[in-house]
């Protein structure tokens, strides 16, 4: 679905996916949840594509679905519980989200949906829907728990009150904090890092992650080792003579 309501920016093996409704604070409505969808499945069929980073226009995030549009008879449909869904299941490669300003009732099931949140001092998370009646249908009853654990979850999905990017750090709903209004970059600039990494080992090393919650511990540890076949068989090597030759001295992380 071609909207400008959903913009794309690529630059290399990275690939800036950005909700484009500054007026609305990025709250999505239908069309625009569509083309998010679309956007994210765009990115995971190209070849090309390492990384995606997930940002909003104009300072701030996503403030979840469109009210306006729901209070004026048009339901929105499941992002995360309905097959055409863009918050369906992980992609396959690594999301990064880069928060400032709200990101708040499905805005917040977008940012719990990518792996890695970078805000800045103005980003706030919640799940403010809770005093109009709207329920999560995001993945965000599901994802939050697993992020912050079920506790803190509860305290946001009871309360719907406001998190703010220090708490969000010091709860790990957050990754990262940056200087005001440099989120986008430094998510860019960690996405092209990722993208320059072998990419076998990172994305079974990322598939096993997610998937070990469906797993007890031994089946768990038994899926990493199936999925660490082919990152052996093809990049461990080179990667080892690599190490041998000199690169990674000191820590170092540089390709030489």
């Amino acid at each position: 679905m071609a909207t400008d309501k959903i913009l794309i920016e690529r630059n290399g093996p990275v690939t800036t996916v950005i909700i484009n409704r500054p007026k609305s604070k990025n709250a999505l409505d239908n069309e625009a949840a569509h083309g998010l969808a679309d956007a994210l499945k765009a990115f995971e069929l190209d070849d090309e594509a390492r990384v995606t980073v997930l940002t909003g226009a104009g300072g701030a995030f996503c403030a979840g679905a469109d009210l306006k549009e729901l209070g004026g008879g048009t339901d929105y449909f499941p992002w995360a519980g309905s097959d055409g869904g863009p918050l369906r299941a992980p992609l396959s490669k690594p999301v990064i989200a880069a928060v400032e300003g709200h990101a708040c009732a499905g805005g917040l099931g977008v940012a719990l949906f990518c792996d890695i949140r970078i805000v800045d001092e103005t980003a706030v998370f919640g799940v403010f829907s809770r005093r109009w009646g709207v329920p999560m249908s995001d993945g965000t009853t599901v994802r939050l728990p697993r992020i912050i654990g079920q506790g803190r979850a509860m305290d946001m999905l009871l309360t719907g009150r406001a998190v703010g990017a220090d708490e969000a750090i010091a709860i790990g709903l957050a990754t990262r904090k940056v200087a005001r209004g440099t989120t986008r970059a430094a998510a860019e600039k960690l996405a092209a890092e990722i993208a320059g990494f072998p990419p076998i080992a990172m994305t079974s090393d990322r598939q096993s992650a997610y998937e070990s919650f469906d797993r007890d511990q031994a089946s768990a540890i038994r899926r990493e080792m199936e999925l660490s076949l082919a990152a052996r068989r093809q990049e461990s090597q080179k990667g080892a003579a690599r190490f041998a030759s000199g690169e990674g001295r000191h820590g170092s992380f540089e390709r030489k």
